[in-house]
């Protein structure tokens, strides 16, 4: 009988533990394709790289720099984030969409909230950056969850400003440490996400909570740059 139960407990032991080496693997599987389709909608290698995105008081910044001296990729990432500045101002987060397959949370109301937020590029010693900046509440939330899918999609780092916690998996991304790299953000014309359903009021000290995007099918546009 003992010897039938250690049996048992040895054969399921076996089995979590394959499980789990399936389920780091698969993760690391998503990660790469990320890193690829960040790659092409960005035109730099997202493994040399550095992103950072940064949910601040009055937004959020998105930078992306190369971590060696790189002329060509230098130029590459400042091409790259202007067309974002551009599009981003016309409510097109069509790249992202690519980058994540997904329209990531908050692009929506970025992208109907347009006229309430102001996109400012501006270059960096190794690539560039642009800063987001509003004064309409909604608009920040939405800001503030789009920034925080970027940090943990990516594997980022960049600056939490407030609590956030996400339901159903998207865990908050404080404290990820490492750098990231690759993508940008989210489509519009994807997606049935309302003003307010993706993100509920945040406070200075506390809770906002971000719901999950609506997943972006195949085919729906090519990434610009």
């Amino acid at each position: 009988m003992a010897r039938n139960l250690n049996a048992l407990l040895i054969s399921l032991f076996g089995i979590s533990a394959a499980a789990g080496t399936m389920s780091a693997q698969v993760r690391d599987s998503s990660f790469a394709a990320l890193q690829a389709r960040g790659k092409t909608a960005m035109g730099v290698d997202q493994y040399t790289s550095t992103h950072k995105f940064d949910a601040l008081e009055d937004g959020g910044r998105i930078e992306l720099q190369r971590d060696t001296d790189d002329s060509a990729g230098v130029v590459q990432i400042r091409q790259h984030l202007r067309e974002i500045t551009l599009a981003f101002q016309s409510g097109d987060f069509s790249t992202p969409a690519f980058v994540h397959m997904q329209v990531v949370p908050g692009a929506s109301v970025m992208a109907a909230k347009r006229d309430r937020i102001t996109y400012t590029f501006s270059e960096l010693p190794r690539g560039a950056e642009v800063r987001i900046v509003t004064t309409d509440p909604e608009a920040l939330k939405a800001i503030h969850c789009f920034m925080a899918f970027q940090r943990q999609d990516h594997r980022a780092e960049g600056t939490d400003h407030g609590a956030a916690q996400h339901p159903e998996g998207m865990q908050h991304p404080k404290n990820h440490g490492g750098k990231q790299r690759g993508g940008e953000m989210q489509p519009m014309n994807h997606g049935a996400m309302q003003p307010g359903q993706d993100a509920q009021h945040p406070s200075h000290h506390g809770a906002m909570q971000c719901g999950q995007g609506t997943p972006h099918l195949e085919g729906g546009g090519h990434p610009e740059g």
